[in-house]
């Protein structure tokens, strides 16, 4: 049976190298990063300069990687307009799920997921506050490793769903 281990982050760097080591332990695909882009959200900057969420994730996403670990992800990931949470950046399997869900948000994506609806609310707002939500599906046999990856790289209300 696949779960969700899902986890936030108060910045880029903790975000990639917990990609990074989910990759050397052998995630690939299953790997799925979500986060405001408040830059955006607010153009508080003028060109060439990053909003902290826009230089952690979407800079990186919108010019093809320069986000280390995260870089494999761009692929798969997007820029989405969330109702009530604004521009938001999505990589891995989430993005998919989130284009498809967008009016029901990033909880919307994430109870399709399994995550209960309380949690669901409680990582959308996390998000909406800056955080980066990463997320792992895998089989029950690897859910202690990747939610001690998470762990080991600053992840906090890391969780198995």
């Amino acid at each position: 049976m696949v779960k969700t281990v899902i986890g936030l982050f108060d910045s880029r760097d903790q975000a990639e190298k917990a990609v990074s080591a989910l990759r050397n332990s052998g995630f690939h695909e299953e790997i799925s990063i979500v986060a405001a882009d408040k830059g955006k959200a607010t153009g508080q900057h003028k060109a060439g300069e990053m909003g902290v969420n826009e230089g952690s994730i979407s800079s990186g996403v919108s010019t093809g990687g320069v986000l280390g670990g995260l870089a494999g992800l761009a692929a798969g990931a997007g820029a989405l307009a969330i109702p009530g949470i604004g521009p938001i950046i999505a990589a891995g399997p989430i993005a998919g799920l989130l284009s498809g869900a967008a009016t029901g948000g990033i909880a919307g994506g994430l109870i399709d997921w399994g995550i209960p609806a309380e949690r669901s609310k409680y990582y959308e707002g996390k998000v909406r506050e800056g955080k980066i939500l990463a997320s792992v599906q895998t089989e029950e046999a690897k859910i202690n490793t990747a939610a001690d990856i998470l762990r080991k790289n600053g992840a906090s209300d890391v969780e198995t769903h």
